[in-house]
Formats: structure tokens, sequence, C-alpha cells
């Protein structure tokens, strides 16, 4: 028996576990039965609708209900099992019960009747999210099953049946949390086809380049039936199939057609096999299931006395991979990723890769909030939760963040009123650390004058600073290190002084917004470590910048880093010049749209939706061969020109003094679709590298992998779809290189991505379909926008040229200070004398290779920190090395007492940490000194004490 309790565990649980398996018979085939259902968190309904069961007219589905029935089935019989997923939906269910209930579940949790897999709040998407986010809603989930069941409610099993591919990232954050195993359900078809056909589905994947092995390898499994039961065996209430009649008096006696097809099924490598016998919001009437699961094993089993080698049971993953590791076999080694995903010649699921772009880019600031949030209440101490502004917290945020990871969430594939209910609940969770961040920076500067947050300025919207002549704004840089962030504020003054805490002046312009007409200020060039300074600015007449409306050649200095030419004929880009390095390379960019498919082949009628890209043609159409140009030449700061390439498509590109990259800010929307044609709109980079077919894509915002067209590394790959067969996921980054030049892309949401030419570099901005592509959602993916016309999405792209053995000490912390972006806060008026106008969390900038991942309060003496290595190995000369931090002199308001390892889900000691075949624990000499190897995340318990 497990005890319950409230902090990782120590002792031989998972021995104590794997010894409440069923037994087997190691001279038969053992057919593992996994009783398991899928719950979306949103999906077709929004997680209310699908928790309570509302809304049954679109799917017939309560969560609320299986878990009442599943727990009254599996106190009938002690031999039965079930497996559950979701902690978002158990976690609500959980809060309802009676004492009595929960007694009876602990108890079932701990007999390892009833087995939590996976664990996350959700079961995140692949393709879409970021590590960050991943991690943090794992350790949500996990931390609560670990606070309710103590180490029997461990989950020993990653379990992603469902995401439509799969990423190395996510098996390698999955080794680290300490998993033993990983089972996933969608594979390529050819893949599949491959594997099934050598006995290769299951294997051993290695999942970093960088870290040593074993630390990021992962026992990986592919179901065999997707997470579906086998054809024939689904006795849910909402499946057709024939219970078992098993009274040889009543009509249609059905036992031995039954068994008979049952032990027809195809098997694995092992004298093992995994069954799962389950599906989407399945055991409402869990009883309908076990009754005829029990006929099942009583009846398949009952042949063994006429010598049948086949021994059925009711078990779990845990209790099927401990089999599979007792048996000792060699198995096969993966090394790259399974994207991308398609189930059919001509159904590629690509185009959820770019799907619903303003989502997407809503989820990474709500990530940046979020970060924000938990570390202001850590520096801001206990009153940040209670304090002058009112009641905050960072829980809120927490979990609306854990939902938004759902592979129908960030994904871009549920309905548009659940994409309504993902985006309302991050606005509630920012509204609840507003109040938090409010409070915090009250208490770290020592004014509780009135503070307001400007939401909109992304379209040059803050009606503060739109009506104040005097205003003052504070910044806060989550990173452990010195940016330098250029800001962009609308106002309706013109002429101003802007000064810093220490009332020197700070370099900015104002200039006349021709968009908008109103006037914006850029502020340039504020520094500092943790909390950049609070600003004092004053305005007073308007000056008119240098406007020129014409197609003339443009020629573009930033100082000493970049030159960029327009050509003088069409408007577009011509070059790029790294100043540097002397380095020139041919750029054009332009806007296309792929014509998406609308059904209309006979032998292929599969159309472009919210899961696949499917476009008509190979060959994109040009938005326009031309540019209609702006010049606007603010100041010595910032210079920018604006392009107009069509009434739905423009772009501003700029540059900003001291910094290595150039920035694209683009525009598209509303996507015109009176035509009857429905668009995928993307962005090309044709250059002169010479790429080889080549190009490269990050995996969840860490590690590179190589990518090359019409090619997979596991598999002789017949390309059937030219351009969807080669999109992949980028979530932070993707670039192409030869052996002198590269040019990186860093992005501010996730992306599809693709080089279909030599030395060319595509990325998908926006999609707007007509046509449903018939995997489940049931509506066309095209979102109305504001005046329902269409969906306008606004973006950056952030290029950078260097040679390629020092790109990643451009694009690395360029990548994270996009995901980490600073918060603007404004308050009316100059701050007060006593108001202090300066701080920094951290004692000194943290060494450029380390990056602060997590910084969160864990109990009220303890916090949560992360640390991580950002640079892969042997990608930077200057940074690919081990590099040490000292916990005690970290912080500037915490003295650190004690210090305490853990697993990067926290939910085990990192001593204890003992995977099967595997044990990735070190041992370390100083327990304040901490040293990082390349792409490392160490993960600790800090307890504190606030100076």
């Amino acid at each position: 028996i497990c005890l319950l309790l409230l902090h990782p565990s120590t002792g031989n649980a998972l021995v104590e576990s794997l010894q409440s398996c069923p037994a087997t018979n190691p001279s038969m085939l053992n057919v593992h039965l996994v009783p398991h259902t899928h719950d979306d968190v949103g999906w077709l309904k929004t997680v209310d609708q699908y928790y309570y069961g509302d809304r049954n007219n679109i799917q017939h589905a309560g969560v609320q209900y299986i878990l009442d029935s599943v727990i009254d089935q599996l106190q009938k019989d002690p031999a039965r099992r079930f497996i559950y997923v979701e902690t978002a939906f158990f976690y609500r269910w959980w809060k309802q019960q009676n004492q009595s209930t929960q007694r009876i579940v602990t108890q079932l949790v701990n007999e390892g009747r009833l087995e939590f897999i996976n664990g996350g709040w959700c079961m995140s998407d692949e393709a879409t999210t970021h590590y960050s986010a991943v991690i943090d809603q794992m350790t949500l989930g996990l931390r609560f099953l670990n606070d309710t069941f103590g180490e029997c409610g461990r989950p020993r099993v990653a379990w992603h049946i469902d995401p439509f591919g799969h990423a190395r990232e996510h098996a390698s954050i999955f080794a680290q949390m300490g998993y033993d195993g990983f089972f996933f359900g969608r594979l390529d078809y050819q893949d599949k086809a491959r594997r099934m056909k050598t006995k290769e589905m299951e294997m051993l994947w290695r999942a970093s380049e960088s870290l040593t092995p074993p630390l990021a390898d992962l026992f990986t499994g592919v179901l065999p039936n997707g997470y579906n039961p086998p054809e024939g065996f689904c006795w849910d209430q909402s499946c057709d199939d024939a219970p078992i009649r098993d009274d040889p008096d009543l009509e249609d006696y059905n036992v031995d057609e039954i068994v008979q097809k049952f032990l027809n099924a195809g098997f694995y490598k092992a004298n093992h096999i995994i069954m799962t016998m389950g599906s989407d919001f399945q055991y409402e009437n869990a009883n309908l299931w076990y009754k005829n699961m029990d006929k099942l094993i009583k009846y398949v089993n009952a042949l063994q006395a006429k010598g049948s080698k086949v021994n059925v049971l009711y078990s779990t993953p845990s209790c099927y991979l401990q089999e599979l590791n007792l048996a000792n076999l060699t198995w096969p080694l993966k090394t790259d990723d399974f994207f991308p995903y398609a189930d059919d010649a001509h159904d590629f699921w690509t185009g959820y890769f770019t799907s619903r772009p303003a989502l997407k880019l809503y989820e990474r600031l709500s990530n940046s909030r979020l970060q924000t949030c938990n570390q202001l209440e850590v520096l801001g101490g206990p009153k940040s939760k209670s304090g002058p502004f009112g009641e905050g917290d960072s829980d809120t945020m927490s979990k609306a963040m854990g939902v938004a990871q759902h592979h129908d969430a960030v994904s871009g594939t549920e309905k548009q009123h659940v994409a309504y209910d993902y985006a309302r609940r991050l606005a509630t969770g920012w509204a609840h650390c507003e109040v938090l961040v409010r409070n915090s920076l009250a208490i770290l500067s020592g004014s509780e004058a009135p503070r307001v947050f400007c939401e909109n300025l992304n379209i040059s919207v803050c009606p503060l600073t739109e009506s104040s002549h005097k205003f003052s704004m504070n910044v806060y840089n989550p990173l452990g290190r010195t940016v330098s962030w250029p800001v962009r504020l609308p106002v309706n003054g013109s002429v101003y002084s802007v000064t810093d805490a220490n009332g020197r002046a700070v370099d900015s312009q104002v200039g006349n917004v021709f968009i908008s007409l109103k006037c914006t200020c850029y502020i340039y060039d504020m520094k500092s470590s943790c909390l950049l300074p609070l600003l004092s600015v004053r305005w007073f007449h308007c000056l008119s910048p240098h406007r020129n409306i014409n197609n003339k050649s443009v020629l573009l200095y930033v100082f000493k880093f970049l030159k960029v030419t327009f050509d003088e004929t069409t408007g577009l880009l011509s070059s790029l010049t790294n100043l540097e390095t002397n380095q020139t390379i041919q750029l054009t960019q332009n806007f296309y749209w792929y014509n998406a498919s609308a059904g209309n082949n006979k032998e292929s009628p599969q159309t472009s939706g919210a899961y696949i890209f499917r476009p008509n043609s190979s060959d994109p159409f040009v938005i326009n061969k031309t540019a209609e140009t702006q010049i606007v030449t603010v100041s010595s700061t910032v210079q920018e020109v604006t392009q107009w390439f069509s009434p739905w498509v423009s772009q501003v590109v700029r540059l900003y003094e001291g910094h290595r990259e150039l920035e694209l800010e683009w525009t598209v929307g509303p996507v015109p679709v009176a035509d009857g044609l429905g668009k995928e709109v993307i962005t090309r980079l044709d250059t002169d590298i010479k790429s080889s077919d080549y190009f490269y894509t990050d995996s969840n915002g860490r590690e590179v992998l190589e990518r090359r067209k019409d090619y997979r590394p596991t598999w002789e790959l017949k390309q059937t779809e030219p351009v969807a067969g080669n999109y992949y996921p980028i979530n932070s980054r993707a670039y192409i290189k030869d052996d002198k030049h590269q040019l990186t892309v860093v992005t501010d949401r996730s992306q599809g991505a693709s080089s279909l030419y030599n030395g060319s570099l595509e990325i998908m901005l926006h999609r707007r379909l007509l046509y449903d592509d018939y995997r489940g959602v049931g509506e066309p993916l095209s979102e109305p926008g504001d005046f329902s016309d269409g969906l306008v999405a606004r973006g950056r792209l952030l290029l950078t040229f260097t040679p390629p053995d020092t790109a990643a000490d451009v694009h690395r912390p360029l990548a994270q200070g996009m995901v980490l972006q600073p918060l603007l806060s404004f308050q009316d008026g100059t701050p007060s004398a006593n108001t202090k106008l300066e701080f920094s969390g951290l004692q000194t900038d943290l060494p450029p290779a380390v990056h602060l991942l997590t910084l969160s309060q864990w109990d009220e003496d303890t916090v949560l920190i992360r640390l991580e290595h950002q640079y892969q190995a042997k990608e930077s000369k200057t940074h690919s090395q081990p590099v040490t931090v000292n916990l005690q002199k970290l912080f500037s308001t915490l003295d650190v007492l004690g210090a305490s390892e853990m697993s990067l889900g926290a939910n085990q000691w990192k001593e204890d940490m003992d995977r099967l075949q595997w044990n990735a624990g070190n041992n370390y000499p100083s327990p304040w000194e901490v040293t990082l190897n390349p792409m490392e995340i160490r993960t600790f318990l800090l307890r504190v004490r606030q100076l």
C-alpha cells in the first residue's frame, strides 16, 4: 500500500506498484486489455460542456458520468483495471466527491486498479506547443496527483494517443520527467506499414543529440489500433458491435465467433500485446464494457485447456511495459521525429501547424505573461497575492494555459466557439495575474499609484499614452539577462523628452504612422537585468517625419551590423549584408497563396481543412509582383519601410540600432474568399544560399532537427504531396545554410514551414478555407474576425544572417526574447519622490548559455526553479560548453537556505528517479554549484527566506 505524501516521496513504490500487476504466462501470448477513455479538454465542445455533458446535440459526451460509472464498476471485481489521463477533468471531478468516494478512489489507486497515465493537465499537442508551456502543464497535473495520492498516483508511462505527429523534444521531456515509456496512436501510414511488416512498432527513442544517453532515451510504442479497440470489439453505448451472447439456449449465440475473431488479431515482437479497449468519451455506462470484457477473458482463456496459447488479462500500460522490459529484447533505435503525419496518400496533417494564427500568438503571449506573474509572485513575496489592488493569483492562468496546450486547442483544430472559450480562459487568467502583478510592482517600487496594461499595442491603441501629456512606463524583463527591447507607443503629441530612472535622456523619436494616422513613439535601448527602469515621459508638440511613397531604390544601414537593400523596380527586398563579416546574400521576399483543395478530385477528394493542408497545385499564386513602399526614416535608432502588396497584405520592415536582426512585421487579412477559393497564405524568402534541399526546424522551441526535401530518415518515402508532404512545424525558428552562410528566421508563434527550392524558405502565415477536411471538427476553418469578413492576423519574423558557426549565438537569445517578452505597464503622471525606480531580482546577469526557465512559488517557504542550458552541443564555439551557476548567489531578495534537486516534472526527488533499464541520476559535489551541460534542464526546490 502506498502512503499519501504531500511532497515527492522515496522508497520502493515502483516495485510495490508493479507487484499489483496481474500475473502473466511466459509460455503464452499475453494480451493486455487496457480499459481507457480519451477525453479531449475541449474540441467540438468547450471544457465545461464536455465535463457536464452539455450540448449533446453536438457530441454525446459527459466526463463526470464516465468517472462516476468507472469507479462504480471497478469496485465490483478486483481484477478490473482502468487508466485515466486528463488531470484537468479528474481535478474537477475529485473536488466534487464526498470523503467516502475519495477514500474508495484512493484505495483503487493504491491497489493499482485505477492508474493515472501521462498525468499532465491535458494531453498536449506536439507540433504547436512550446517546451516551457508543456513542462508547466505537465507539472501542474503531476503535482495535483502527487499531493492527492502520493507515489501511487505518479504516472510512469507517457500516453499521447491522439496528437497528430510526435516531436522529439516531447520524448526528451518525458524521459527527463522519469517516465519509463511512451505510447502513441497516430503514425504516418507509410511508416506504420513498414514497421508492422518488420515488427518495429516498438523502439528506443533517443530524443536528444546533446544529452548523454540514457538521459533522453525513452522506450516508445505505437499502439496497434490507434487508440480504439480492435474492429468488432467496441462495447460502449456509442458503438454498434455485437455484445457477447453466451447463453446457448438463446438466439444468436456468438461466443465461438467472437473468440475466433479475437484470436486472429495480429501481434507484436514479444509474447505480449497491448489492446486499447475504449475511445473518445467512452465508459459513460462502464457496465457495458466490463461485462463483455469479463466474458471475453473468460471464454478466450477457457481454450487454454484445449491447447490454446493465448492468455487475456486486464492490464495497464505500466504493467505491459514491465513485461516488455523483462523480456530483455533488443529494440530498434529512433533518433529523428514523427513529422509530418499522413493517414493516406494525399492527407497530410500539416495545415494545423498554422491554423488559427491569432490564437497561437495569444497562447504564446499568455505563456510570457504567466512566467512574469510567477516570477513577481516570488519576488514580491506573500503580499503579492493580497495587496493594495486586491486578491490576485497565478493558479487561474496556470490552469488556462494548461488547457490551451491540449492537442485541439493551440493546434487550431477546434470548433470556432471552442476557440473563443480558450481565448476567454486565457483572458480571465491574465485578469487574475494582473492583480498579482500590480501588487508585486507596488511592493517592489514602493508606489501604490494605479497602473494599467495596454493590451492593444499591437493595433496602436493605448488610451493612457494617447490622452496623457505626462506618464511613466514600467518595463519588467522576465529573462535572466540584460535585454535591449524597442518600445513603440501610440501618442497624440509629438516632441517630448524621455528620461530613465537616473534622469538621463533616452533616445526616442515620434513618427507618423501612416495606417493609423497616429504618432508612434519609439523608445529604444532600455537595459536592466530583471526589472527594467521606470521611465518618465513628457510630450510637447507634433513633428512630421520624412515620407516618400514610391518605388525608388532604398538603402538602409543600421550602423555596423546589417545593411538591407530594396529593388528599385519592384519595391521588394533584394539583398541582406552582414557588415561584421562582410557577407552578402541575394534575398527576395514576397507573399503568396496556395489554392486550397475543394475536394473535387474524384480519385482523391480530400480537402484542405483545420488539420490537413492540401493545395490544388504545387505552384502558389503571387499576391503581387511589386510592393508599394513608404519610406520612413524615424531616427538614428530605428529605420523602417512599409510595403503594401494588396488591400489585405502589408508589411513593415524595420532595423533597430544595435540589433543584429531584421524585423518583418506582416499583416494578412481579411483573406478574400468571394471568388470561391480557400487560401493558404505564405511568405517565401528566396536566396542564393546553396541549401541543397536541406533545411532545419526546431522541436518545440529547443533542439533543431535537420530536414530534407522528399525524404524521411527511417523509411523510403513515396512522396505523393510535393508541398504538404514537405511541411514541418516550427515553434521558434527555421533556417537554411551552406558552408558559409546561414539565414535564420525566428517566429513569434508556431507555424508551418518548408524549403521546396534550393535557397528558399517559406512560412505559412494564415489560412482561410471553405470546406471541412472530414477529420471530425465538422466546420470549415474560416475565422470571422471582428467584422465577420475574416480574421486579420499580424505577426513578426526576425531574420538573422551569419556564418553557420556563429548563428546560434544570435538566434538562441533572440528566440528566448521573443518567447519571454518584457511586460509594459503605465502610470499617469510622474513617480513620487519615494518610488524605487530600479530593481533587479537577480544579483547579476546569468551566464549567456543559461536560461531561467522557471521561477515560481511552490509552498509558503519553497520556490521551484529550473535552470536550462539553452545551447545544443557543438552549435556554438563559445557557449556549447558546461557552465556553472551558484544557487545561493542568484537572487537579490531571497536567502536560499536549502536546495533539493527534482525530476523535470517536479514530482520526484532526482536521487529517487529509477527508470526501467536506465538511471538518470547524477552525483554533484556541491549542493550550491550547479553545472549545466548543453541542452540540460535542472530542476530544484529551494527553501528560501525573504530578505
